[in-house]
C-alpha cells in the first residue's frame, strides 16, 4: 500500500506471516491492468467471437440453419419420450448451474467475488435486453405449466440465461478448482448437442449469447483481476529457505510489467541481499505473443527456438548465466530457479557486482570489446547489451541480463551484438572512441560487416529505452564506422522476413487491384467497342500521354533549381504515377517525390518546399487555364454541369470556416501551424520571390505545369476522335480541367471510378453520345492511368534498388 503526503510518495510497509515469522513486504505487487497480458487476450478473443457469431447470423443465417436441421435429423434417433427425459435431466442441470456456481463461492468464502459474480450476470441479461424499443424484460414464468419441459424450454431457449450463466461462469472460473470447473463448462457447452440430440435447431441467438457473456465476463475478470495477480510470496520465501536463503525482508524494486516483478530480499545467508525475479502468467502470455511476433515477421537466423513454456525460458537464461560464469564474466550467480504455485516462477539470483561502464571513462572499452569477443569464440550471444548490463570489475568486464542470451549462436546474432555495442558505447563515450575502441579488437573488416546492423530491428528493446536519442546514435555510429573503414557506404541489412518498402508496395499492390475492380467490371464492353477504333489516334493519345510526364519531369526538376538530372525526373515521375494512383488523394505520389530530392541531396524542408512550390504552380496554372478557355468557348459552354448544389457549396463553405476556426482557437492546431506548417509556407513563398527573378527557370515551371493540364486534356480528345469524334478540343479541355477536378477530391485512390463518371457525365453533357463517350473515356484512363501504372511498378523496385526513393 502506498499513500501521498504533501505530493511525496509514502511507502507503507505490510508484513507477511510464513511458517511463524513475520516478513515486510515493501512496495506494490498488483499487477497494472494494462499489463494483464493474460486477461487482455482473454477479452479480445472474446470480442472477436462476438464478432465472428455477429457475422455469422447476419451473413449465413440460413445456411447455418439448413446445416443444423441436416444435423438434427441425422442424429435424433431418440424417440419423443426419450428426448423429453433428456432435455428434462439437462434442463434441470443448466437451471441449478448459477446456484452450484454461488454455493461453491461462498464455501469459499470468496465474499468480494459476489459482487463480480452478480455484476456480470446482470449485465449479461442487460446487454441482450436492449432493444430499438427499450429493455425487454425477459419472460420466465416461475409457476410451473402442464409440462415440466415447457417450464425448463423458457430458460434453455433465451439466450439472456445462456449469457448470464457464460458471464457468471467466467468470471468464478479463476477462482474455482479445476474438476468443477471443467465439468461446469462442460455442461455449458453442451446445450448444442442436446439440442441436435433432441432434433431442435440450436438457436442462433443462444450462440449470442454465448460469446455476449464470455465478452462480459472477460471484461469483468480483466478488471477485478484473478488469482494468478496474487503474488505467492510465501512460497518463494520457502524455496530460498531450502537453498540456505532465510528471506527477512523484501521490497519491490521493479513492478510486474513488461517484465517480472523484481524484488530486492534482505537474507541470511551466504549473501546479504538477492535480487528475486517472478514471473506471471501475464508474462507468459506476453513473452509466448512476442516469441510469435519475432518468428513471423524476423528471419528463421536471427531468432532463437521457440520456449515451449516460461519454465522453460527461465531454466535457459538461468543455464546461460552459469555458462557465462564459468568464463569469468557473469555479474550475479544463480540461488534458484522454481515453479510456484497459481502458475508463477522464481528465478533467485546475487545482486550484480562490478561497476556500470556508463560511471567509468573510455579507457575501459578496449577490454570490454575484447570480452564480447571471447563470449563469440566461445559460441555465446548476449541479445540485449544496453548500457546496464555491462560492468566492469578489477578490471574485468562482466555482462548481465542473459534473457536473450544463445549459446551456440549463430554468425547473424554474434553481429547483432557487435551493433548492439556500438550503439551503448556511442551514446557513453561518443563515435570516435567507440569506433576506434572497436575496430582495435575486432579489426575493420568484421565491424565494417557488423555495421551493416545498426537498424531499428537489431536494437532490443531495453536499448532503445535506455540509450537517449537511440536513432540518431545509431545512425552518427553507422557513420563513423563508414568514415574510420574507409567505406564509401554501409548498406543496412535486412533482419525481417519482409523490408519496410516490401511492405509498402504490398501494400499499394492490393490498394491497386482494389480501385482497378471497377474498370476490369467494365473491360468487356471496352473490348466489344475496340472493332470501331482508329489505332492511329490511340498511338496519338499514348504519345500525348507521354509528352505529359516530360512536362512534369521539366517543372520538378525547375522547383529543385537543377539538381537532379532530366532522365531521372523522368524515371521518378512514371514511379509517382503508380504511388498516387493506389494512394487515396495522391499523396503517395507527394510522399514519393520528397523522399526522390531528399536522396538527390537536397534537405527535408528544401525538398518540401521544391514539391509544394511545384503542386501551387500546377495549381494557379490549371485555373488559369481554366479561365482562359471558359472565355474561349463563349457563352455556349454550359458550366452549370460541374458547379455542385448550392446546398454542397454552402457545406464547403461552413466546413471550411469550421476549420479555420478550429486552427485559431485550439492550442494544439495553432503550434503545429506555427511550428510546421508556417516555416513551409514561407519557404515556398521565398522560392516564388526568387522565382519571379528567374525568368528563365519561372517559363520552364509554367510550360512544364501547362504542359500536364493541357497534355491530359489533348489525350482525352483524341480519344473522343480514336471512336468517332462528336466534340471540339476546347469542350474537352473544359470537361477535363473541371470534371477531373472535382473527381479527383473523391476519397478513392487516383480517383478510379469518380473520374470515369465525371468525364463521361461530362462529355455527354457537351452532346457526345454515350456508345462514343464511354469507351473513350476508358481509353484515356487506359493510356493516362493504367499503362503508366503498370510500369511504374517494377521502375519503383528499380529506384529503390538504386537507393533513390
Amino acid at each position: 500500500m502506498s499513500r501521498r503526503v504533501r505530493g511525496v510518495s509514502v511507502c507503507i510497509v505490510r508484513l507477511m506471516r510464513v511458517d511463524g515469522r513475520e516478513i515486510p513486504v515493501t512496495g506494490k505487487l498488483l499487477q497494472p491492468m494494462i499489463r494483464r497480458t493474460s486477461d487482455i487476450v482473454r477479452v479480445v478473443l472474446a470480442v472477436i467471437g462476438v464478432a465472428v457469431v455477429v457475422a455469422g447470423s447476419l451473413i449465413t443465417r440460413p445456411e447455418w440453419l439448413a446445416l443444423e436441421r441436416s444435423v438434427a435429423n441425422i442424429v435424433g434417433f431418440l424417440s419423443q419420450d426419450q428426448a423429453t427425459m433428456v432435455y428434462l435431466i439437462y434442463g434441470m442441470l443448466i437451471l441449478a448451474l448459477p446456484f452450484a456456481i454461488f454455493i461453491e463461492l461462498v464455501v469459499r468464502r470468496q465474499w468480494k467475488l459476489l459482487f463480480g459474480y452478480g455484476a456480470a450476470g446482470l449485465l449479461a441479461v442487460l446487454a441482450l435486453s436492449i432493444t430499438g424499443a427499450g429493455i425487454s424484460t425477459p419472460k420466465w414464468h416461475l409457476p410451473v405449466p402442464d409440462r415440466f419441459d415447457t417450464f425448463l424450454s423458457q430458460f434453455l431457449d433465451d439466450p439472456r440465461w445462456i449469457a448470464m450463466l457464460a458471464a457468471m461462469l467466467t468470471v468464478s472460473s479463476p477462482w474455482l478448482p479445476v474438476r468443477p470447473r471443467r465439468w461446469m463448462w462442460f455442461l455449458l457447452l453442451m446445450f448444442a448437442p442436446i439440442h441436435l440430440v433432441v432434433s431442435s435447431v440450436v438457436p442462433a441467438r443462444a450462440m449470442l449469447g454465448l460469446a455476449v457473456g464470455w465478452l462480459v465476463g472477460a471484461v469483468i475478470v480483466w478488471v477485478v483481476g484473478t488469482p494468478a495477480l496474487e503474488v505467492p510470496l510465501d512460497a518463494a520465501v520457502r524455496v530460498l529457505a531450502e537453498r540456505g536463503h532465510i528471506v527477512r525482508a523484501f521490497r519491490v524494486d521493479r513492478p510486474a510489467g513488461r517484465g517480472p516483478l523484481l524484488l530486492a530480499t534482505e537474507v541470511d545467508g551466504p549473501e546479504d541481499e538477492i535480487m528475486v525475479e517472478l514471473y506471471g502468467k501475464n508474462q507468459r502470455s506476453f513473452g509466448a505473443i512476442r516469441q510469435v511476433w519475432r518468428w513471423i515477421t524476423f528471419r528463421s537466423s536471427e531468432t532463437a527456438p521457440l520456449h515451449g513454456s516460461m519454465h522453460r525460458a527461465v531454466e535457459h537464461r538461468a543455464l546461460l548465466g552459469i555458462a557465462i560464469g564459468d568464463l569469468g564474466m557473469a555479474d550475479s550467480h544463480q540461488v534458484a530457479v522454481a515453479g510456484l504455485n497459481r502458475g508463477w516462477m522464481l528465478y533467485a539470483r546475487t545482486r550484480p557486482r562490478g561497476t556500470q561502464i556508463a560511471s567509468l571513462s573510455a579507457q575501459v572499452l578496449p577490454g570490454v570489446w575484447r570480452s564480447l569477443l571471447r563470449l563469440h569464440e566461445n559460441q555465446i550471444s548476449l541479445g540485449d547489451l544496453q548500457p546496464d548490463f555491462v560492468r566492469v570489475s578489477q578490471g574485468d568486464t562482466l555482462f548481465g541480463g542473459f534473457a536473450a542470451a544463445e549459446f551456440g549462436a549463430a554468425e547473424a546474432q554474434r553481429q547483432t551484438d557487435i551493433a548492439q555495442l556500438l550503439v551503448t558505447t556511442t551514446s557513453l563515450y561518443g563515435k570516435h572512441e567507440a569506433v576506434s575502441a572497436a575496430i582495435e579488437a575486432l579489426g575493420e573488416d568484421r565491424v565494417a560487416y557488423a555495421a551493416r546492423r545498426l537498424t531499428k530491428s537489431a536494437m532490443s528493446i531495453g536499448i532503445r529505452k535506455s540509450v537517449p536519442q537511440w536513432t540518431k546514435v545509431m545512425a552518427t555510429a553507422r557513420e563513423e564506422v563508414r568514415r574510420q573503414t574507409g567505406h564509401d557506404r554501409i548498406q543496412s541489412q535486412q533482419i525481417t522476413r519482409f523490408s519496410r518498402n516490401q511492405i509498402i508496395q504490398l501494400v499499394l499492390l492490393v490498394a491497386l487491384v482494389y480501385v482497378a475492380y471497377p474498370f476490369f467490371s467494365q473491360v468487356p464492353t471496352f473490348f466489344s467497342q475496340l472493332r470501331t477504333l482508329n489505332w492511329w489516334w490511340a498511338l496519338a493519345g499514348l504519345a500525348v500521354s507521354g509528352l505529359t510526364y516530360v512536362g512534369a519531369a521539366a517543372a520538378l526538376g525547375a522547383c529543385a533549381d537543377g539538381l537532379v538530372k532530366m532522365r531521372y525526373l523522368l524515371v521518378e515521375q512514371l514511379a509517382n504515377t503508380f504511388v498516387a494512383t493506389t494512394t487515396p488523394a495522391g499523396v503517395g505520389g507527394l510522399a514519393l517525390s520528397v523522399r526522390f530530392l531528399q536522396k538527390a541531396g537536397m534537405t527535408t524542408l528544401r525538398a518540401t518546399a521544391a514539391v509544394a512550390m511545384q503542386q501551387s504552380m500546377q495549381v494557379i496554372t490549371h485555373l488559369v487555364l481554366l479561365v482562359v478557355f471558359s472565355v474561349v468557348a463563349g457563352t455556349s459552354t454550359n458550366l452549370a454541369h460541374f458547379v455542385p448544389d448550392a446546398t454542397v457549396l454552402y457545406l464547403i463553405a461552413g466546413v471550411g470556416v469550421g476549420l479555420i476556426g478550429a486552427f485559431m482557437f485550439v492550442p494544439t492546431l495553432r503550434r503545429w501551424v506555427n511550428h510546421s506548417v508556417r516555416p513551409q509556407v514561407k519557404e515556398v513563398l521565398g522560392e516564388l520571390a526568387d522565382l519571379a527573378k528567374d525568368p528563365k527557370r519561372f517559363v520552364v515551371i509554367i510550360a512544364g505545369c501547362g504542359a500536364i493540364t493541357l497534355g491530359q486534356a489533348l489525350a482525352l480528345w483524341t480519344s473522343v476522335e480514336a471512336f468517332g469524334g462528336g466534340t471540339d478540343f476546347v469542350a474537352v479541355t473544359i470537361v477535363t480541367m473541371i470534371g477531373g477536378s472535382l473527381a479527383s477530391a473523391a476519397p478513392t485512390p487516383g480517383g478510379v471510378g469518380a473520374v470515369e463518371a465525371a468525364l463521361i457525365g461530362g462529355l455527354a453533357a457537351f452532346g457526345v453520345p454515350a456508345e462514343i463517350a464511354v469507351p473513350a473515356v476508358l481509353l484515356y484512363r487506359v493510356l493516362t492511368c493504367w499503362i503508366p501504372v503498370g510500369l511504374g511498378w517494377p521502375v519503383m523496385g528499380w529506384l529503390d534498388k538504386k537507393d533513390m526513393i
